[in-house]
């Protein structure tokens, strides 16, 4: 797992504006893998950064990197609670992004309330859901369903972010001095 890749893909949860990100790691070996989540952990914990693997492929995982602080705060707000609630995830956010780790293992299909663990407004989880993903008002990073403005701005604010670190991996910079302590 490259520290281009995790620049690339997480830039955003890096910076602490948002609770997490996920993306895809190919890998040759799993063990090996396994141990570089272990070591990403050891060092990024105290900057407020969690890695867990969600899905283990043939040779590509798909990685969360999340800030439980940030989680935690996204997951108070009522209309979260209530769909997490009716999808049978427990009240703790700790222990729903254990049952999260479990609805991925345990399937192939997609939890889409995984929209919920990745700071997209719960608005637009729901729609997403009750819509079976048509219906959307407009799309970007992901299907809006709620208020237009809110979720551009949220785009734009992800995107210039994303712009930034890569030009600041660009001049030298690396996963060390880019993750934010929070």
């Amino acid at each position: 797992m490259s520290d281009e890749t995790v620049i690339r893909q997480c830039a955003p949860t890096l910076a602490g504006i948002k609770s997490g990100n996920l993306f895809p790691c190919a890998y040759d070996s799993r063990a090996e893998l396994e141990e570089e989540i272990r070591a990403f952990n050891r060092s990024y914990v105290c900057r407020g950064l969690c890695l867990l693997p969600l899905r283990f492929g043939e040779k590509t995982a798909l990685l969360y990197l999340f800030r439980p602080a940030g989680l935690e705060k996204d997951l108070k707000n009522t209309l979260a609670r209530k769909m997490l609630q009716q999808a049978g995830y427990p009240d703790s956010s700790g222990a729903c992004v254990s049952r999260l780790v479990r609805r991925f293992r345990e399937s192939e299909e997609f939890p889409h309330e995984i929209g919920l663990f990745l700071s997209y407004p719960p608005e637009d989880v729901q729609g997403f859901i009750e819509n079976h993903a048509a219906n959307y008002k407009r799309i970007g990073m992901w299907k809006v369903y709620g208020d237009e403005e809110k979720a551009e701005r949220l785009f734009e604010r992800f995107r210039r972010c994303t712009e930034s670190y890569c030009r600041s991996m660009q001049r030298g910079l690396g996963l060390e001095q880019l993750a934010v302590a929070i």
